[in-house]
């Protein structure tokens, strides 16, 4: 019986096999075993990491350098905005808006003629209340013709009560006389009742010129009441004038004071109401910076504190102000701040006003709506830093 493991390694019947002791050839490697091309080898990934680690520390160190340097006591901060004061240029009455000489963006100053309106109706009612003045003039001196006549005619009759009364005392002479006759029987009786007739008769005729100076004195007082009334009709004759002059006037519309045209707000053609709004400008003199500053620092800031404003914008520059309003309500912190957590903050509402002087001396250069920090000198003997202290331009 043949032992089976002789048969273990031996070349199937029918092959040839190899000549003993002749080396055969080492097997070819898989393609699995070879490197694929690009693949990095385990080496490279321990290189990236350092380079990573030193960036990040590059970017850190770099971070903290363009950080500003740390506030010292008796400072505060916060994030504002720039803002100034807005000012509507507005019709005062009704009409179509028919000239605008501005665009937005202009620079104005004050006095100029920013808009027109039509006038043709107030020019209209001008020369109305002009005839109406003409006529009330006319009216006094009617009215001042009849108090002159009434007064001639209170002299005329002053004349002829001075006349009765003496008629009436050479009557009343006369019936004494008749009567002093008649007891010595040298006048009749018949002359006597003559005498006495002519007496009454004066006294009668004195009565009537005194009545007549009265009524005359009457007439004056008349006479009088319609100058007064002739002269009251001149006076709002006039000043129906100046009033309708003064609507002409305010058609045409000027800049209050110096500074920037925001918006154009309605075209030539357009009729607007009363006060509809024709044009919206900024005043370049009254410009602050509004931010919010937490209880604790709020209750420390005076009115009139010093306050630097440095502008995103303009980091190069730091352009000094003064608090000058200080809410004694607190509120939480608008939605302009960026996070939701400061937010939730409740804060006071501070602004600062930049000097009008140096608004004037560089009005044309000042725009609003720019964010930038306000630092605030809470204590009055603090220093400023160095990179605090202001910086104007050339």
């Amino acid at each position: 019986m043949t032992n089976s493991s002789s048969a273990v390694g031996s070349p199937p019947a029918g092959l040839p096999t190899a000549p003993p002791n002749v080396p055969q050839p080492s097997p070819t490697p898989r393609a699995l075993d070879r490197p694929k091309p690009g693949r990095p080898r385990k080496w490279g990934k321990w290189l990236l990491f350092p380079l990573i680690v030193a960036a990040g520390v590059g970017g850190y160190f770099a971070w903290k350098a363009l950080q500003p340097p740390k506030l010292p006591d008796g400072f505060a901060s916060s994030n504002g905005r720039i803002e100034a004061t807005e000012v509507d240029i507005a019709a005062k009455l009704p009409g179509r808006l028919k000239e605008v000489l501005v665009n937005e963006g202009d620079f104005v100053t004050a006095g100029q003629v920013l808009a027109r309106m039509d006038t043709d109706v107030l020019k209209a009612q001008l020369r109305e209340a002009e005839a109406d003045l003409r006529k009330a003039k006319k009216a006094t001196e009617t009215a001042q013709s009849a108090v002159s006549q009434r007064e001639s005619e209170k002299a005329a009759g002053e004349s002829l009560v001075a006349q009765r009364d003496a008629e009436l005392a050479l009557a009343r002479r006369r019936m004494e006389r008749a009567d002093m006759g008649t007891i010595d029987l040298a006048i009749s009786a018949e002359e006597r009742d003559i005498r006495r007739a002519g007496f009454h008769g004066a006294e009668a005729a004195l009565k009537a010129a005194k009545a007549n100076v009265a009524a005359a004195d009457a007439a004056i007082s008349t006479a009088k009441s319609q100058v007064i009334e002739a002269e009251a009709a001149v006076v709002a004759a006039q000043a129906r004038i100046e009033r309708i002059q003064a609507d002409i006037d305010d058609c045409t519309l000027k800049a209050p004071r110096d500074g920037r045209v925001q918006y154009r707000i309605a075209e030539v053609g357009e009729v607007l109401t009363f006060g509809g709004k024709v044009l919206n400008m900024v005043d370049l003199t009254d410009v602050y910076m509004t931010f919010f500053l937490p209880e604790a620092d709020a209750g420390r800031v005076k009115m009139g504190a010093g306050t630097h404003l440095v502008l995103d914008a303009l980091p190069q520059l730091v352009i000094p102000a003064k608090v000058t309003f200080v809410a004694d309500v607190a509120q939480f912190t608008p939605k302009t701040v960026e996070t939701a957590a400061e937010r939730q903050k409740l804060t006071f509402r501070v602004k600062a006003h930049i000097p009008e002087d140096l608004l004037k001396k560089y009005i044309r250069d000042v725009k609003t709506g720019l964010p930038g920090v306000a630092y605030v000198q809470l204590d009055p003997q603090a220093e400023w830093p160095a990179h605090l202290q202001v910086k104007l331009p050339e």
